[in-house]
Parts: C-alpha cells; structure tokens; sequence
C-alpha cells in the first residue's frame, strides 16, 4: 500500500506512521527526519537547509523531489511505502504524480490527521521541551502553522478532488488514533 499521510505539524504524523510500518509492513519514508539527518550529520544538503528549517520554512521544491526521487529509488519501497511530509504544496502534489508514474508506483491514499489548532500548538510545545528541536520553537511553530494553512492545506482538496482523501480525527490515545487510521484505509 502507498499512502500519504497528511496533517499539519504536531498532528501525529510520525507517531502513526510508525505504527503504520507495522501493521502494513512498508516502510515509513519521513522526508522531515531525512532533512534534519542531513542536519545532523552536515552533509552539504543538511548545510543548505539548516537555516530554513529553523526560521520554520520550507525546503525547496526541487531538493525535496531529489530527495524523494533517490528514497523511493529502493528496493524496500517496491511493495509501498508511507511518505510523511511531503507533498506540501500544489506543486509538489504534481511533482510525486509524475514520479510514482515514473516509478510505476501509483499512491493508494492520503490520509490526513484532523487536529485542532491548539492541540497542535500544546503537542509541539511539549514536543520541544522532550527531544529539543529547534524547529519546534514557539516562533517556529507559529510560522510552520501558517505556512501549513497557506501552502499545505490546499493540497487535502487536491488528494480530495482525486477520491483519495481519507480524513481520520487525530484527537484521542495514539491507540485510538491507531484504529481509526488503519480502519480508514480498509
């Protein structure tokens, strides 16, 4: 199965795909946790992208695709996949259409993680404080929120307009949550 998950930050998407790969038994392709092991690790595109991250931007559209294209490359993804954080705009909506064409691999769903606006802002708050991450901020996040409802929100009525939308509320136990996700996709 492939299947996109969608929700603004703070939704749960990485807490669910986790428990995702486990029920389906495809891997779960974060491009979020891709980009900040660049970070980490200093590559050159880790160096490109560490600023903008941090002032809670977008990575552009062509190094994300690059970063997409050569993950979704492997062997691992022939039987599906689960791709958290991306596509996060129109454009990159028609930019995985044309590489899951290119890959023979067309997207079974998108499933987007209901949350209301000051759940997300308490989760990520206590988010920061746990694991430390700069792009959890208070600034950040109240950036990354905005960005989200200007640029990633319009594509739920993409995925929407193509009968693939599948809405899950994200409110409850990571349980709960759980089977309600896997009950949408059945």
């Amino acid at each position: 199965m492939r299947i996109v998950l969608l929700g603004a930050p703070g939704s749960g998407k990485g807490t669910q795909a986790a428990r995702l790969k486990e029920a389906l038994g495809v891997p779960h392709v974060s491009t979020g946790e891709m980009l900040r092991q660049a970070v980490a690790a200093g590559t050159p595109l880790g160096r490109q992208v560490k600023d903008v991250m941090a002032r809670g931007e977008l990575v552009s559209d062509a190094l994300m695709l690059d970063l997409l294209e050569e993950r979704l490359s492997r062997p691992d993804v022939s039987n599906g996949f689960i791709l958290d954080g991306y596509p996060r705009n129109l454009v990159q909506c028609q930019a995985l259409a044309a590489l899951l064409e290119r890959l023979g691999q067309p997207l079974d769903a998108a499933v987007l993680l209901e949350v209301p606006v000051a759940m997300l802002i308490e989760r990520l708050a206590g988010r920061a404080a746990q694991e430390g991450r700069s792009d959890d901020s208070p600034e950040a996040v109240k950036q990354r929120l905005r960005v989200y409802e200007s640029q990633t929100a319009p594509v739920v009525e993409y995925f929407a307009a193509q009968s693939r939308l599948r809405r899950v509320d994200g409110v409850g136990t990571v349980e709960e949550v759980s089977e309600r996700l896997l009950a949408a996709l059945r």
